[in-house]
């Protein structure tokens, strides 16, 4: 009987001294004190769910990859003059590549958000930063966007620059289109080939056409 009960208590020794052996080794101890997965939840009312089923079916990972490459092949930014939401020319050759590279990938969703620099009441920059995200919207339409793809438009006004100053800086004054997930029910992501949405090469359709008859070569105009 004796040696019944040593046996249970040398295994409760050795948790506790495995504990103990721990110390402030917070790996070691996020093992016995962390639910699985529980990194996942990042911790804020509504999205944990959302964000983990988006982990898992690989959605989250392709979408910020797909955004990273938005960025470096055409650019995600233009900017504006002093209190204008007038589109320069630099502003819509930038949209055209961004409104090209768009059509390729008709299973996604993009949102523009609009920004202005510090210059001016609260009121009034978030009113103007909602104008120049309106005016790129309009101007990726007139490209052959779908309006319906393009989820939402948001205005911050002045509340995110990238530069900290009060004085007029036209890297403040800026819209960024952002892709921001799939299409519901388009066919190609149902069949859950998110690789192949990647990697996939233009399609020819959206390239510009050549007349090889008379020597013409058609492009994309101004909308």
């Amino acid at each position: 009987m004796a040696l019944k009960r040593i046996k249970p208590l040398l295994a409760a020794s050795s948790v506790i001294a495995l504990l103990a052996g721990c110390g402030d080794n917070s790996e070691a101890m996020h093992f016995w004190t962390n639910e699985a997965g529980g990194s996942l939840d990042e911790g804020y009312f509504g999205a944990p769910t959302a964000h983990n089923i988006g982990v898992h079916s690989g959605q989250i990972s392709v979408v910020a990859g797909l955004a990273e490459r938005f960025n470096q092949e055409v650019g995600d930014t233009v900017n504006f003059a002093f209190n204008s939401a007038t589109l320069d020319e630099a502003a819509r050759a930038t949209l055209r590549q961004q409104a090209h590279w768009i059509r390729q990938f008709p299973e996604l969703r993009f949102r523009v958000y609009g920004h202005t620099d510090l210059v001016g009441g609260p009121a009034y920059n978030k009113r103007l930063g909602m104008r120049r995200a309106r005016a790129v919207v309009n101007y990726l339409v007139s490209n052959g966007v779908s309006r319906a793809r393009l989820e939402a438009v948001v205005s911050y006004g002045e509340t995110q620059p990238l530069v900290a100053t009060e004085n007029r800086e036209m890297r403040n004054r800026r819209t960024v289109t952002e892709v921001t997930g799939f299409v519901n029910r388009h066919p190609t992501v149902m069949s859950g080939k998110y690789g192949e949405i990647v990697h996939r090469t233009y399609v020819e359709s959206a390239e510009p056409t050549s007349d090889l008859s008379n020597g013409a070569v058609a492009t994309i105009t101004d909308g």
